[in-house]
């Protein structure tokens, strides 16, 4: 008995004296604390890279998706590849009859040449610079090539949007211009190889005055080559280029007659006078040319162009005239003397000059009418 309880108070005291902490358990919970302080740290530093990153990224994103100059560029994109009815309908592109108006430029200008056959190729487009006003209008200037020209063209744009997430834009200015076009010579013309005619695109219709100058919307920036190459005029062409946004650009040239329109008016002019020679009078009528005598004529006389007069055209209105010119008929005449009755032949040269006036018809035929010229 007594031997037990003495092994329980042994066991007892044993129980209750503390056990000594090995070298493992003492150096663990710092290290643990320590690995944990580098993992958060190493996470806070990728979080920071992380956000810098997605700013970055956003900020790239929005330079060239949602930045005003990436809204100028995709419009002048559309130009580069003859897209010109995508282009119109971007916001502030179109230009009202009153937006016109208000820029001092005709409110009834044509549309006409707002087609993508009547664009030249756009390349090299580069954005320059991005500035934004006081009042929030940003400016974007540009460079690029058009047609082998280089060119620089400002354009004004503004927010087009009610507080949504990502900025919408669209043109403060639209970026169109007019070209006002005066052709003297013909009532057709060619811009970028597009057949124009006055009277299609004037306000005025089938009534269109041909010297009066013809209003068209033009993009910004284009080039855009006019020529004049019809049966009866041509032109080498000018080229305009238009590189600011509702500007008035005045193009005037004259057009010239072509080698086969000469052609056929110096053949009307030979025929019309070889058809007055047939006439067996002294004065043929409507003819530039005549013979007077103070006697009488024993038979009516003959008479025959003996060199036919050289023709050249000048420009008269909307039309055209002869210009002075020389030739000469030749008579042949027996006449009677009031006097003493003999009979005498004449057979004498004739000079004369004469002019003309060609008007050119609707229909584009010609009407000629030759006359007298002192």
């Amino acid at each position: 008995m007594e031997h037990d309880g003495g092994d329980v108070t042994a066991d007892a005291a044993e129980s209750d004296v503390p056990a000594a902490p090995t070298r493992t358990e003492t150096v663990a919970g710092p290290r643990r604390r320590r690995r944990l302080a580098v993992d958060l740290t190493a996470l806070g530093v990728i979080g920071i890279l992380l956000i810098g990153a997605i700013g970055a990224t956003g900020a790239v994103l929005y330079r060239q998706l949602y930045s005003p100059t990436a809204f100028v560029l995709d419009y002048l994109h559309l130009l580069a590849d003859g897209r010109a009815t995508d282009a119109l309908l971007l916001p502030g592109v179109s230009a009202s009859s009153s937006q016109l108006a208000a820029a001092k430029l005709p409110a009834d200008a044509s549309g006409a040449l707002l087609r993508g056959s009547a664009l030249t190729r756009l390349t090299d487009v580069e954005p320059v610079s991005e500035t934004t006003d006081a009042d929030g209008t940003t400016t974007v200037t540009v460079t690029y090539r058009v047609g082998g020209h280089s060119g620089t063209t400002t354009f004004d744009v503004e927010r087009d949007d009610d507080g949504v997430l990502l900025p919408r834009w669209r043109f403060a200015e639209s970026p169109l211009a007019v070209i006002e076009l005066e052709v003297r010579g013909s009532m057709q013309f060619e811009v970028n190889g597009f057949s124009v005619d006055k009277r299609q695109v004037s306000p005025d219709g089938a009534d269109a005055d041909p010297l009066e100058p013809i209003p068209l919307l033009a993009f910004s920036p284009g080039l855009y080559s006019i020529t004049v190459d019809t049966a009866a005029t041509s032109s080498p062409g000018v080229a305009v280029l238009s590189d600011t946004p509702l500007a008035e650009i005045p193009v005037s040239f004259q057009a010239e007659p072509t080698d086969k329109f000469l052609g056929v008016v110096q053949q009307e002019v030979d025929d019309f006078l070889a058809q007055c020679a047939t006439q067996k009078v002294l004065q043929p009528t409507g003819c530039p040319f005549g013979y007077y005598v103070r006697n009488r004529i024993v038979e009516p006389p003959t008479w025959k162009i003996e060199e036919n007069p050289v023709v050249t055209l000048e420009p008269d209105g909307a039309g055209w005239a002869i210009t002075r010119t020389q030739a000469v008929a030749k008579i042949d005449v027996q006449i009677r003397s009031i006097f003493d009755g003999s009979v005498y032949a004449v057979e004498e040269l004739v000079p004369f000059f004469l002019t003309g006036k060609i008007t050119i018809l609707p229909d584009g035929t010609a009407s000629i009418a030759v006359s007298a010229a002192d």
